[in-house]
């Protein structure tokens, strides 16, 4: 177990789908801390600013000495630009310590599906399969996380990711 993970130790579906960035539910202000204290750099946000949460998260995520990132995907509208604007943003993470989280990672795991395709050049079935390892519960996110995919950004592909 990587330190990043022992640090978030509590948080629902916690795992470390790829070295250094750990996803899952929502965190505690404690966890974010200790997310730090391991060497942890940025949080990115999938929960809908709406949604009720148990701490004010932008300022709990400054206040550990972390970058906070907002993307939502929310519940009921997500589209293949909300898949583009995932892709994009945690392709922007590469290399970096991150926390990618929503309220229970069903939604920051299908959001992480076109990366681990595009970028890490995983087979539609084991990117799936790390998905659902991680918090994947929806069948409709995850057949827009593909669509996404499959709509002329399979060009963009890497044929020399390493496996």
């Amino acid at each position: 177990m990587s330190d990043l993970l022992a640090a978030i130790r509590g948080l629902a579906n916690a795992a470390e789908p790829l070295p250094g960035w750990v996803t899952g539910g929502q965190p505690t202000a404690e966890q974010l801390a200790a997310f730090k204290a391991a060497g942890g750099e940025v949080v990115l946000d999938n929960r809908d600013p709406m949604e009720p949460r148990p701490l004010d998260e932008p300022a709990a995520v400054r206040a550990a000495g972390l970058e906070y990132v907002s993307l939502p995907i929310v519940h009921g509208a997500v589209t293949l630009d909300t898949m583009k604007q995932m892709h994009e943003a945690v392709k922007k993470l590469a290399g970096r310590k991150a926390l990618l989280h929503c309220s229970s990672g069903n939604r920051t795991a299908a959001g992480l599906i076109p990366y681990l395709m595009l970028d890490k050049g995983m087979e539609e079935e084991e990117a799936v399969e790390v998905a659902m390892r991680i918090g994947l519960r929806s069948a409709d996110l995850m057949e827009i996380a593909l669509e996404y995919v499959k709509q002329g950004h399979a060009k963009t592909r890497r044929t020399d990711a390493p496996r």
